[in-house]
């Protein structure tokens, strides 16, 4: 009790509260917009803690590192884009809320899940930190590959009408993670001789094209985020989604912890653990309640516990053992090198009211950034009536910017654009995106744990008794959906039209031999787990494929896929990369603006304070706050 006084006192002592509470702010914002997240605010972060004790350094840390995922859940409620990769679950339900009208009831179901999620990973952390040692060295490669697979099988058999296209979806979305070097023999894999390929396609900017670009193309199409009347009494919507909240606190407390065990498993991503929270609410859905996907509030509620919980749990085996539960925190390890602490068992005892101000710092963290949120969310909730010449160009700058400040390459703007026609043609055609998100995020994962599984068990990993479970579950969940489907004849939602969904599925059984055929001549640890994959690929694209030729008279024609219109928001995307690259990182934007404003006939006002206030942003965030070297512009 005395260690829990010390390091309360020390933590609400006037200069370290400062500290935790800019902290906070700044996770806020980063959370926000599109495309940077938690692990590019404690990398700007970290060396401004040098001339810091280390309680006001971890308190400035931890403060940012643990509210981006309750921040990042505005952009993915208000416009469909997730701020971070951990709010891409939250998308579907969230979204699909704010264009009810319900944009404010899911804001403050999200929050208060966060908070409640929050708390609860750091309680655990504390009550776990004693006994996790045996537990974590329990599990071995074999164990952790068997966990991820039955993740991804999972939510790619709940991702979706159509169980096949997710399982295929999820292939394709490893199959395009295993691209750059290989890190067992660094051969290359369908590099395309381009050096930035090496280190495989950036994760951000998969998402932000995938997700970003097709919602926000259909937002432009539709006029506005809502998709029938609105609804003014924000309030009492917010009052609303935090009483659901707390009526389903089973599954807060449920979701909380699956964020938490998976977060203390090293290489278990902020993105797997949604997913699973996501379906694990999925799985438990009520009769009477909406479908997942269409707009049911526990869709919301799952993925927002889980993903704030997760910042305690992966903050375990980093002071326990000194090995990093996800990528924020190595870089936490290096602030640890940087304060002269060393992580271990040791660090326990000896450094003990240090730890207890950490978790505390995780806690009041997630309180204050609800406090914040929620008062901010009726005023937020208004963006979804905004109209979508207004908000849609707008978001799009921030989009476009969040991908190319992650190298600063115009291979960064190529990829999102390639990206967001892929995300647009499988939202057209009725593909799951956060199957193939998914698989793209834990494609790495599955090759690491297989490989060395293979080296130390051979095929015996097969026998281990959690490997035996997890893949028995994985395979009993595909063979209900699939018999599910077959005993289903009619299919739900709408049927894309089926001469584009045929040629798309040849295009993929193309890419699956390919693919295989062009990993021949690679070293053995280099191709097995990729030509594996693609095999399973083109295989499952060969069966949908005689489906469909099968099913051929069965279907039926639908309205015809709106290309034009998503042919016309890609132009926007182009204009938009050509001035970022011709006129620089600040004249580029404002220039898109001025000219995007005096197309859709802004108000001189209206546009002066759109250029303005972009500009000021990424000139705060980018040159006054981080200051980088950004590329010449092409025209000076």
């Amino acid at each position: 009790m005395d260690i829990f006084l010390t390091a309360l006192a020390e933590l609400f002592a006037p200069g370290h509260f400062v500290y935790l509470l800019g902290g906070v702010v700044l996770g806020l914002v980063i959370g926000v917009i599109p495309g940077i997240g938690g692990l590019f605010g404690l990398t700007i972060l970290v060396p401004l803690t040098y001339t810091l004790d280390p309680i006001a350094a971890f308190s400035l840390l931890l403060g940012m590192a643990s509210v981006t995922t309750t921040s990042d859940t505005v952009p993915a409620v208000l416009i469909g884009v997730p701020g971070t990769v951990g709010a891409a679950a939250t998308v579907l339900d969230g979204h699909a809320l704010a264009k009810k009208g319900e944009a404010a009831r899911a804001l403050g179901a999200a929050y208060s899940a966060s908070m409640i999620g929050g708390v609860f990973g750091a309680i655990l952390l504390s009550l776990a930190l004693p006994v996790m040692r045996p537990v974590v060295l329990l599990l071995n490669y074999g164990d952790l590959l068997a966990i991820t697979i039955f993740g991804l099988t999972l939510v790619a058999m709940l991702s979706g009408q159509d169980q096949l296209k997710g399982l295929l979806a999820a292939c394709l979305g490893a199959l395009v993670a295993c691209a750059g070097l290989d890190p067992h023999e660094g051969a290359e894999r369908w590099t395309f001789d381009l050096l930035y390929l090496w280190d495989g396609v950036p994760v951000a900017i998969v998402f932000l094209g995938i997700f970003g670009i097709p919602e926000l193309a259909t937002i432009l199409r539709r006029d506005r985020v809502l998709q029938g009347e609105s609804d003014d009494h924000d309030r009492r919507k917010l009052v609303q989604g935090m009483g659901e909240t707390l009526r389903n606190w089973r599954l807060v407390l449920r979701s909380g912890g699956i964020g938490a065990m998976l977060g203390a498993l090293p290489g278990v991503g902020v993105t797997v653990i949604e997913w699973l929270a996501y379906g694990d609410a999925a799985r438990s859905r009520k009769p009477d309640e909406p479908e997942f996907g269409t707009g049911n509030i526990r869709g919301v509620i799952a993925p927002e516990s889980a993903n704030n919980a997760k910042e305690g749990g992966s903050l375990l085996p980093t002071l326990a053992f000194g090995i990093p539960g996800s990528a924020p925190m190595s870089i936490l390890l290096g602030a640890f090198a940087l304060h002269g602490i060393v992580p271990g068992p040791r660090m326990l005892d000896e450094q003990a009211p240090l730890v207890i101000t950490m978790i505390l710092t995780i806690a009041l963290a997630n309180v204050l950034a609800t406090g914040f949120c929620l008062g901010l969310t009726p005023l937020l909730a208004k963006i979804a009536r905004v109209r979508a010449t207004t908000l849609v160009p707008l978001a799009l700058v921030f989009v476009v910017f969040g991908a190319f400040q992650y190298n600063k390459d115009v291979f960064d703007l190529i990829f999102l654009l390639a990206f967001g026609v892929l995300g647009i043609m499988m939202r057209g055609l009725g593909w799951s995106r956060p199957a193939f998100a998914l698989g793209f995020v834990l494609g790495p994962n599955l090759e690491s744990f297989f490989f060395l599984s293979y080296q130390i068990s051979g095929w015996d990993w097969l026998t281990q008794p959690l490997v035996v479970v997890c893949l028995a579950v994985a395979a009993s969940i595909v063979l209900r959906q699939l018999l599910k489907s077959y005993r289903s004849r009619s299919e739900r939602g709408v049927v894309p039209p089926k001469q584009a969904d045929l040629a798309f599925l040849v295009l993929l059984l193309g890419l699956g031999v390919a693919g295989f055929v062009s990993l021949v001549s690679l070293p053995f640890a280099a191709k097995v787990f990729p030509s594996g994959l693609a095999a399973i690929t083109a295989a499952l694209a060969a069966a949908l494929v005689l489906r469909a030729v099968l099913r051929w008279r069965e279907s039926t024609e639908q309205s015809a896929w709106p290309v034009g219109a998503d042919l016309r928001f890609l132009l926007l995307v182009i204009v938009l990369g050509a001035a970022l690259l011709s006129l620089g990182h600040l004249l580029g934007p404002a220039a898109f603006i001025l000219g995007v404003g005096l197309f859709f006939g802004y108000s001189p006002r209206h546009l002066a304070f759109a250029t303005l206030g972009v500009t000021s942003v990424l000139w705060l965030l980018f040159d006054v706050a981080t200051p980088q070297n950004w590329p010449a512009p092409l025209l000076f």
